[in-house]
């Protein structure tokens, strides 16, 4: 019996693949699945494996009723579809924690602990208005390959038994969320330019502790409170990249940041300069901020997008959640084909909406455009919703905006 096939036998329960040539397949757990109800519980692709949002609630429809148990619960259906890729918790290298009450940090870290005894996750803690199904929803990212696994610390940061500031793997560093806080007095600076310095500080910290550079992001979450103004925030970080090249982005307004931070950057770096190339499609200028997409190695980070249309007079023109959504699958599309991609190499998705009530409204939407298994996701209620008037030339608010993560097979890549 060869190699890969022992190794098949043992991945038969998980939905077994040639996993030497690591192609995208969608990852089934029992008990487990997104706490959306949609897309698949995990997906495989390009070495890593990605959990889809796991809310609190048991089989039975139940909800522990203290806060503890309602993490314990998440984290174990995150385990359980690690797990059936035939990994453990020790490949777990990024998590993200939705949170309805953020003053729960405290308790969140010492139930963390207990789940990740030998080296923690780099991981992203927010505040949000609503989870699809609980007080807590968590995601992860795990790698297949162990080797090359380290967790890097900075100046200023010990190694939490919670989290790693960041976890470096053979291809890439992840970095944990970097509060726009001084580290001597963990308060937050008076200025909000101040707050996004010291946040890009921490994260450049991170970077260089792991012997790399801005130049190597390839993907960053900026979470803001509506404290630090977009404009002072976009400002502020469009400094920080190369005009045209800056990585693709999904700057998310949240309801709060633990410990009083009102900013906080997340994100991914690849370690070979090499693999990363940045996408963008012939509509869309080129931007001090983000990128709509950047390569790293086979696996294509795509910016959030909403239902705006581009171009001369662009905007959103459509007060309907279904038909936002239409137009951001097209926006999305346009990435993905410039990239000579579609959405059948969709692996992850974040899905951000004004009002949960209306997942139904745009997941009708969302499922036509994919062909096979739904990618694992996740979605969320960042904010209370917001007024949605039209301004004096039509336009309506964002309702709904989605990132995504795609992998293309190694014979496509040039």
């Amino acid at each position: 019996m060869t190699r890969a096939s022992v190794r098949c036998a043992l991945f038969l329960a998980a939905g077994c693949v040639n996993v030497i040539n690591a192609q995208s397949r969608p990852i089934r757990a029992t008990g487990s699945g997104p706490a959306s109800r949609f897309g698949s519980a995990g997906f495989e692709g390009d070495g890593y494996v990605y959990v889809a949002g796991q809310g609190a609630r048991r089989a039975d429809g139940s909800m522990p009723e203290k806060f503890p148990e309602q993490v314990r619960q998440s984290l174990d259906k995150v385990r359980s579809v690690v797990e059936a890729a035939g990994l453990t918790m020790d490949h777990v290298v990024y998590v993200q924690v939705y949170l309805e009450d953020v003053s729960r940090y405290a308790e969140l870290n010492e139930t963390f602990a207990a789940y990740f005894p030998q080296t923690p996750p780099a991981r992203a803690v927010l505040g949000v208005a609503r989870n699809s199904e609980s007080p807590v929803q968590i995601n992860a990212v795990a790698v297949r390959d162990l080797a090359g696994r380290k967790p890097v610390a900075a100046p200023g940061f010990g190694l939490s038994k919670a989290f790693s500031p960041g976890v470096l793997t053979h291809d890439r560093l992840f970095i944990s969320t970097m509060p726009g806080l001084d580290p001597a007095s963990g308060s937050a600076p008076a200025k909000p330019g101040d707050q996004v310095d010291m946040a890009l500080d921490r994260l450049r910290s991170v970077l260089q502790a792991a012997g790399l550079t801005a130049e190597n992001m390839v993907f960053v979450n900026p979470y803001l409170t509506s404290d630090v103004p977009m404009r002072v925030m976009n400002d502020h970080y469009a400094r920080r990249f190369e005009f045209g090249n800056t990585p693709a982005r999904a700057t998310i307004e949240v309801s709060a940041l633990p410990e009083g931070a009102h900013i906080a950057y997340t994100g991914v770096a690849v370690r070979d300069l090499s693999r990363r190339r940045a996408v963008r499609p012939k509509n869309m200028p080129p931007s001090p901020t983000a990128s709509p997409c950047v390569f790293a190695g086979d696996t294509l980070y795509c910016s959030a997008k909403s239902g705006f249309i581009p171009g001369p007079n662009g905007g959103v023109y459509t007060a309907e959640t279904a038909n936002q959504a239409r137009q951001t699958m097209r926006n999305l599309l346009d990435n993905l084909e410039e990239a000579e991609m579609n959405f059948d190499q969709v692996v992850a998705t974040t899905i951000y909406l004004d009002n949960l009530g209306e997942s139904d409204a745009f997941h009708g939407v969302y499922q036509k455009y994919f062909k096979g298994a739904l990618p694992a996701e996740t979605t969320l209620q960042q904010l209370p919703p917001g007024d949605r008037n039209a301004t004096a030339d039509g336009q309506y608010p964002d309702l709904e905006q989605m990132s995504l993560i795609a992998v293309r097979s190694s014979s496509a890549a040039h």
